[in-house]
């Protein structure tokens, strides 16, 4: 699976998702877009998966049609999110396109 990395999500969490390609949206140089526009850019790139830190995105943005799922994690805090790696990977085992997860920390 693709994943994309929102600005918010630690790094540290790409080496807990083996098998996985996993790229930040600061590498991609789409730092400076909004949500919408990164979901977009997300979609065109042909990643599966973002994983966000963003709590408000889910209220911001509607993914019915769209290609991409999104998994939210209720921190950005990487001591947190360490202890919570096997949850996160089970959150995006059978994720569907269009669907949202969330991963509470």
């Amino acid at each position: 699976m693709r994943i994309l990395f929102d600005h918010g999500t630690p790094r540290p969490l790409r080496d807990y998702l083996t098998g996985h390609s996993v790229d930040t949206a600061a590498q991609k140089g789409w730092s400076d877009l909004s949500n919408g526009q990164l979901l977009d850019q997300a979609e065109r790139d042909a990643y599966d998966l973002l994983i966000t830190a963003d709590q408000n995105m889910r209220h911001q943005q509607n993914l019915r049609g769209r290609r991409l799922a999104v998994v939210v994690l209720l921190s950005n805090r990487w001591p947190r999110i360490r202890l919570r790696t096997e949850e996160i990977q089970t959150a995006i085992e059978g994720i569907q396109p269009g669907e949202w997860r969330e991963v509470p920390l």
